[in-house]
């Protein structure tokens, strides 16, 4: 009988290509990961790896198998939530993901409501970058999350996971207020080429989108600084350090001397989970309060 923990661990070496990637995603050590690989292979009763030095890759035999363990680990998923359903009432944590300005706008009514409606349901939140999520919740240390992507910055789909749209904002472009000087006045990008920059960290997305939107325009532009929250981007703009693109959400409450006009670029936000807990009866229960929660600034999307 093959290991359900095991054809995970195969899997996961389907998508990620070496053990090492696969140990670090999954919090195991490398050796524990081969060692449970090659049970795996003795459980078979073929090979499923090929080894040539230190790098190991999937034999066909490995490849078919590994998009058998897709299926039943989707279809575990399912029965996972029919189970929860043949009992009564919601219960017990549910551990969610999410990015700081979701949190700040989105999650509070979510769990406002789902304490008065389910007492016995116990969210536990955690805030995750968006490029992360994936791993967690393939691992199984997230159940639900919240992911944003960008024009310019398309997410690609993961396998094992499904995302559902949530809502959509305008993306601002910040900058110091200078009506006093209609000759600086700045409304597009492209008035933005002399101006130094404030950008997120590099690696994320909120970074790529602000290099290949002023790429996109015609520029590159000079970074200054690199800040991933978003109240500090908007106290350095408001003190004459830079302009930057800002988020709907990241930009409710601006301080005085910033000018917030908005970008033809939208950020949409999305509810992931594993594939097959769709209707697992927590999951779509938090999905239902999300999307009541939506602030009415935003684009609601189903």
């Amino acid at each position: 009988m093959l290991d359900v923990r095991r054809l995970k661990l195969l899997r996961e070496l389907a998508l990620r290509g070496t053990i090492v990637a696969v140990a670090e995603a999954l919090s195991f050590s490398p050796s524990a990961v081969s060692q449970q690989l090659a049970v795996l292979e003795r459980e078979a009763g073929v090979p499923l790896l090929e080894r040539t030095g230190r790098r190991v890759r999937l034999t066909p035999a490995g490849e078919n198998l590994a998009r058998h363990a897709e299926v039943i680990l989707q279809r575990l998923e399912q029965a996972s939530g029919e189970l929860v359903d043949a009992r009564r009432g919601l219960a017990g944590p549910l551990r969610i993901g999410t990015f700081p300005t979701a949190a700040r706008a989105i999650l509070p009514p979510a769990l406002i409501a789902l304490s008065r409606e389910h007492p016995g349901l116990e969210p536990m939140v955690s805030e995750i970058d968006p490029a992360d999520v994936a791993d967690a919740l393939r691992a199984g240390n997230l159940d639900l999350a919240l992911i944003h992507d960008y024009d310019f910055v398309p997410r690609p789909s993961e396998p094992g996971l499904t995302a559902l749209p949530l809502c959509s904002e305008s993306v601002y472009l910040a900058s110091n207020d200078t009506a006093t000087d209609p000759d600086s006045t700045i409304t597009a990008l492209t008035d933005c080429v002399e101006q130094h920059w404030i950008t997120a960290i590099p690696g994320t997305a909120c970074h790529a989108m602000t290099i290949r939107a002023c790429q996109a325009a015609g520029f590159t532009p000079k970074v200054r600084h690199h800040i991933d929250e978003f109240a500090t981007v908007l106290a350095l703009v408001a003190a004459g350090q830079g302009v930057s693109l800002v988020p709907e959400l990241g930009a409710i409450h601006p301080p005085l001397g910033v000018r917030l006009t908005p970008m033809p670029i939208r950020r949409r936000t999305k509810i992931a989970h594993r594939a097959g807990s769709d209707a697992h009866p927590a999951v779509a229960t938090v999905t239902s309060a999300l999307r009541s929660a939506v602030p009415q600034m935003l684009d609601a999307e189903q």
